[in-house]
């Protein structure tokens, strides 16, 4: 068998950090603890790397482009090489198919994927480089906006990530790279302590991205929401997705979100009716989300009249 060989990605555009990040980590944090490192780098970033201090820590640096970023290339390293442990200092605009989907040596596993933002430039990238910084997102296991200060919209970034990658844990961090305790979330707009909790048409999202998140806070509790009907292919004739169309990070980013739902009549529905559900949260393992997540069983389900807007958000 072949030996495991954990392979750690650091994702982010030029300036996000991941340079200083990397140094930190390896020098300062002795994180690879004596194990023989590869230090792959695939561009020339604002900092440098001292390339004799980290080969007398046992971490040997090469430089990688998009020409030599292949699977002979790869080979022909880590043959050479034979490291114990690989971290690859990805660049930001390169696709990101080209490294998940490359041929690596025999043991190479990732273990993990962090993506670096630079918070005072996040608003731009999303207007101007959807795609690229969706895949980034959408595929880390840690996401870290740095450089954040009073004007960062915390709060809605979490929330517009919760809605494309719900396994990432998120972080902020000052202008001085110390990390933020919790942030604590701005107040919902609807009641969930009451004997019913029921939201404004509009406020679909928060409540999704808040039940998600706390599926233990809603459970058992009874609800009453409009929706949209959505009948996967896989569900059985009794199961259905009340939910909405969204707006994530990017304007041009729409995805459908709601939670499984449990009625007797569901075969009556059809894909788009507009509908009023009313029923009992609960919580079963959701693939997903890697762990349980809120399902709803349904007393009643009623046809309605469409909401006002075709889209919710995740802001107040």
């Amino acid at each position: 068998m072949n030996k495991e060989i954990p392979v750690y990605v650091f994702m982010g555009f030029l300036g996000s950090g991941k340079t200083r990040f990397a140094k930190e980590t390896l020098i300062d944090r002795s994180f690879t603890d004596g194990q023989k490192t590869l230090l792959l780098v695939c561009e020339d970033g604002e900092e440098e790397y001292d390339i004799e201090a980290l080969a007398k820590k046992n971490i040997f640096v090469e430089f990688i482009t998009e020409e030599t970023l292949n699977a002979e290339n790869l080979l022909n390293i880590s043959a050479r090489v034979k490291p114990e442990l690989v971290m690859i200092e990805y660049n930001g605009m390169w696709e990101l198919d080209r490294i998940f989907n490359i041929r690596v040596p025999k043991g190479w596993t990732v273990v993990q994927v962090l993506s670096f933002v630079d918070a005072s430039t996040f608003d731009v990238y999303i207007s101007n480089m959807k795609k690229i910084i969706m895949d980034q997102l959408k595929n880390a296991d840690m996401i870290i906006f740095n450089r954040c200060d009073e004007n960062t919209k915390k709060a809605e970034y979490r929330r517009s990530i919760r809605a494309v990658n719900r396994r990432a844990q998120v972080i902020f961090e000052n202008k001085d790279g110390v990390a933020d305790a919790d942030e604590e979330e701005a107040e919902l707009p609807f009641d969930t302590d009451g004997p019913l909790i029921t939201f404004d048409e509009e406020d679909f999202g928060l409540f999704y991205i808040d039940a998600a998140d706390n599926p233990d806070k809603y459970l058992g509790k009874k609800i009453k929401f409009k929706a949209m009907v959505h009948k996967p292919s896989t569900y059985g004739a009794n199961e259905f997705v009340p939910g909405r169309f969204a707006m994530t990070c990017c304007a041009a980013d729409v995805a459908f979100v709601g939670f499984k739902c449990y009625y007797g009549g569901a075969k009556s529905l059809k894909d788009r009716d507009w509908v009023i559900v009313e029923g009992t949260i609960e919580k079963e393992f959701y693939p997903e989300f890697e762990g349980d997540g809120p399902v709803i069983y349904a007393d009643s389900v009623s046809k309605t009249s469409p909401a006002s807007e075709e889209l919710v958000y995740f802001n107040y």
